[in-house]
């Protein structure tokens, strides 16, 4: 069973987001690291880059698949993380604390069309 952490927003494309005032930090739930199993490479955009909701802003790569990351909110990057270059096998570790970006939020009511954990939960219910 996924973990699926509450205080977090859910985007059906399985990425979460915590917010921290202004900012959220983005990164592929429990459940799309298990799915795309040992991550291998995670690509990232560079700081100060826009990333809209709904658009894709990099890639993570596991031995079995390449998946688009899709943000589920609005702003502008305001830092990667860089631990990820070197180990991307973190984000199978533990998906939640090892974010991937960092956005400083344009539109917090954006916010509102993400899930909350208990919803996440269902929808990964019916996935499989």
């Amino acid at each position: 069973m996924s973990n699926v952490l509450e205080g977090l927003f859910y985007s059906e494309s399985h990425e979460y987001v915590r917010i921290e005032g202004e900012y959220g930090y983005i990164g592929i739930t429990d459940y799309a690291q298990h799915a795309l199993g040992n991550v291998v490479y995670v690509d990232m955009p560079e700081v100060d880059d826009e990333v809209s909701a709904g658009e894709e802003f990099g890639a993570v790569e596991s031995v079995k698949a390449a998946s688009d990351l899709i943000s589920p909110v609005s702003g502008t990057v305001v830092g990667v993380n860089e631990a990820l270059d070197d180990q991307p096998e973190l984000v199978n570790q533990d998906a939640y604390a090892n974010w991937i970006i960092k956005v400083e939020l344009s539109d917090k009511a954006e916010l509102d069309n993400l899930m909350d954990a208990a919803a996440y939960t269902k929808f990964i219910s019916t996935e499989g």
